[in-house]
């Protein structure tokens, strides 16, 4: 079929990828190129830089926005049996979704109904769901809520977003090549939305992942899991600014936990301690143990690195704070 590929994170690239090895791409859409680190240099999207890497030959467009008559023409020139949309960033107006004779499909990255919106892998996480997914959804002009035809399921367990993230754009892909199969056939089951279990994930805020002291330790713990480079997870450590990447919680009857215990006395909310060669933080309920972290400026590397360059912290006395934004 020929296809137009409306996306822009890693994600859509995945899916992107996999969709230009079985049908025709005739259009990529995607955010206008951003300014990333430092350096403050416009970068392109990863689905723009997959784009012009597999399909020199097909237009690229980064438009500000839809709802331009000119850029609405564009897309009719096309000549689109099917729309295709991961992650795009962009809501498509009502003259867009009505382009395409086969209509617009949306590779959203949870089990519709849950998780609506901007943010589901992070969203669900945070929850603490045991299961996510991705559903291919028949697009209208409300948020999410259209009708799906094919999903897959992973297990959380206490995986990360990046690890969730990378997982489901391959199954996404896989669906929506199921999706296209049925959809060109004219056999597609559609099916509506349960509206009485619909949940929504706002976006992320800056700041909304960084762990405080008074976090209990699975909200803490999960922060970490649901945090990226896009949304850090970033604390004060001694006084440094530090991101963590990854943790995990200790039971109370860790012998680290116990060890520092006995020889500093309890680890308490804002505690930071190192025994056995382990970094701890001290949450509301209990101890979490950073296994990696990337102090700002530095590259990432072991807790028990960055605790090797930390005075005074065989002592015992040193705090951790939240860091705001």
């Amino acid at each position: 079929m020929r296809v137009v590929f409306m996306g822009t994170p890693q994600l859509a690239a995945t899916v992107l990828e996999e969709l230009a090895g079985h049908h025709q791409v005739v259009g990529v859409y995607t955010r206008p190129d951003a300014v990333r680190g430092r350096g403050k240099e416009l970068v392109a999207s990863p689905v723009k830089a997959c784009a012009q890497r597999l399909l020199p030959d097909v237009p690229v467009r980064t438009p500000k926005t839809l709802r331009d008559a000119q850029v609405q023409q564009e897309l009719r020139d096309l000549n689109a049996d099917v729309f295709v949309v991961a992650a795009y960033g962009m809501l498509l107006p009502v003259e867009v979704l009505d382009i395409p004779p086969l209509g617009c499909l949306n590779v959203h990255a949870s089990l519709l109904p849950r998780w609506r919106g901007a943010a589901p892998i992070e969203r669900a996480i945070l929850a603490g769901d045991h299961e996510l997914g991705v559903c291919i959804m028949r697009m209208e002009e409300g948020l999410d809520t259209g009708d799906y035809c094919v999903c897959r399921s992973v297990y959380a367990a206490d995986r990360s977003a990046a690890d969730l993230t990378d997982e489901l754009a391959n199954r996404g892909a896989q669906a929506l090549l199921t999706a296209l199969t049925h959809v060109e056939a004219g056999a597609a089951q559609w099916v509506a939305q349960d509206e009485s279990q619909v949940t929504y994930a706002q976006k992320i805020q800056k700041g909304e992942l960084n762990v405080l002291p008074q976090d209990d330790l699975v909200m803490a713990a999960r922060k970490v899991r649901a945090s990226s480079e896009g949304h850090p997870c970033r604390v004060t450590l001694a006084g440094k600014g530090v991101t963590l990447l990854r943790c995990a919680p200790c039971a109370a009857d860790d012998p680290a936990v116990l060890a520092t215990a006995e020889q500093h006395g309890p680890v308490d909310a804002g505690a930071l301690r190192f025994a056995h060669k382990r970094l701890l933080l001290g949450v509301a309920d209990g101890v979490l143990e950073v296994l990696e972290c990337k102090p700002d400026g530095k590259k990432a590397m072991a807790a028990k690195d960055f605790a090797a360059g930390l005075q005074g912290v065989k002592k015992g006395t040193l705090r951790w704070e939240a860091l705001n934004g």
